[in-house]
């Protein structure tokens, strides 16, 4: 039990930017965290919902509501799955082979394709928040983070990890076949309850998982296998697809 204490505590610590009062890491609970990205998922996204709520009970303007929402997931993670994205975007889209390839992916400074995709990103979030009709359901936020983050758990654990990935290592060897089902029945569960308490609006966890399944076979198949960076790089696209259809559906 405290070895799964430790990698919940490790997760939140490694994908949100919230300040944890117990600073702990064990390379043996390293296996587990992901384990707990649904758990990491429904705390951004309860914040992220909450937010909204006060927002518009604020009668808040569309354009404040809009870069609140659209900054708020970005600022709460620490921007590490942007990250992720930047990193990702600058290798896929410099068509060299696939040895230049990883080296720009690890590559510290910033390209120019990061930085305009980045922007193109943030700006057509920011426009789809903004056009949010005043009787959208901000419960839809929820789903968006909690089943990105789960179908990220899922194909980070079942796709083969690039060579040069961190995954290749410690995290590999403690997977277990247990853990595909976790993730399956909590991807399952979440999507259905999505349909039956908020109807419509349940069609945006297939279009998060969608936008990253899309994103996520690019990333793979230029870099020729999986990494935190490449399930960053489709998270982060899965959102704004989730974003997208709250907005205009």
């Amino acid at each position: 039990m405290k070895k799964y204490l430790r990698a919940m505590l490790m997760s939140f610590t490694m994908f949100t930017a919230v300040p944890c009062p117990f600073h702990t890491w064990d390379d043996a609970a390293r296996p587990l965290m992901t384990l707990f990205l649904p758990v990491v998922g429904a705390f951004v996204g309860g914040l992220w919902t909450l937010t909204a709520f006060i927002l518009r009970w604020l009668s808040a303007p569309a354009l404040v509501q809009g870069i609140v929402l659209c900054a708020f997931p970005f600022l709460i993670t620490g921007g590490i799955h942007m990250d992720g994205f930047m990193d990702v975007t600058d290798a896929v889209r410099s068509w060299r082979d696939l040895d230049e390839r990883r080296r720009i992916l690890k590559d510290p400074h910033v390209g120019s394709f990061a930085v305009l995709f980045a922007v193109l990103l943030l700006l057509a979030q920011f426009a789809l928040f903004v056009s949010v009709k005043e009787t959208a359901e901000p419960v839809a936020m929820l789903l968006i983070a909690v089943v990105s983050r789960t179908v990220a758990g899922l194909c980070v654990t079942v796709l083969r990890p690039m060579d040069t990935s961190e995954y290749a290592g410690v995290y590999r060897k403690g997977v277990k076949k247990s853990h595909v089902v976790v993730f399956s029945v909590v991807l399952a569960a979440t999507v259905s309850l999505g349909f039956v308490f908020l109807g419509k609006y349940g069609f945006v966890s297939v279009s998060v998982i969608l936008g990253y399944l899309m994103l996520l076979q690019r990333g793979v198949r230029s870099l020729k296998g999986m990494s935190g960076d490449i399930s960053g790089y489709a998270m982060t696209f899965a959102e704004l697809c989730g974003v997208a259809v709250y907005a205009l559906i």
